[in-house]
């Protein structure tokens, strides 16, 4: 009449629900100091560039650059196409992009690295409910025969004590 656990649930999910419980312990966020050199500075220069306060900074240079040329205050160092000012904009875009760009690499494997272990915590969650419900269906059989048990002794009882 009782059933094992064990043949309820199969031999891979117990094997996946073992591993999981094992993995709780040993997994570890990646600390910013185990990043390499090249990577703290990435993520700096994307941290930076993507700020109000370096948007404000650049537009401020970007209308004093322009004002002083068009004024011409100082003497014309770059007139109004503003070749020199396209130029440099373009240098700090060719090499933002690059920094931008291993940054969100890097983001990328670490929100891979963050959902498959949010899927490892959801299956784990769900065998345990599973687990816990076998065990639950297992405990409600048990005392459901113990019952039935109970039940025909008394009416062998009272069937004896009839006659």
């Amino acid at each position: 009449m009782k059933m094992s656990l064990a043949t309820k649930l199969h031999d891979d999910e117990l094997a996946l629900l073992h591993r999981l419980r094992g993995e709780r312990r040993t997994r570890r966020p990646p600390r910013p100091s185990d990043l390499s050199f090249g990577a703290q500075v990435a993520d700096f220069v994307a941290a930076m560039m993507g700020s109000w306060p370096f948007i404000i900074v650049q537009s401020i240079l970007l209308v004093a650059w322009m004002v002083l040329n068009v004024a011409a205050w100082v003497q014309h160092w770059d007139p109004y196409p503003f070749i020199l000012l396209n130029l440099a904009l373009s240098f700090q875009a060719a090499y933002a992009a690059p920094f931008i760009m291993m940054s969100q690499n890097r983001q990328a494997a670490i929100d891979r690295a963050a959902a498959t272990h949010d899927y490892d915590v959801n299956t784990k969650a769900e065998l345990e409910i599973e687990l816990l419900h076998q065990k639950l269906d297992l405990l409600r059989e048990t005392q459901v025969a113990e019952l039935i048990g109970l039940v025909r002794r008394l009416e062998e009882k009272l069937d004896a004590h009839k006659e």
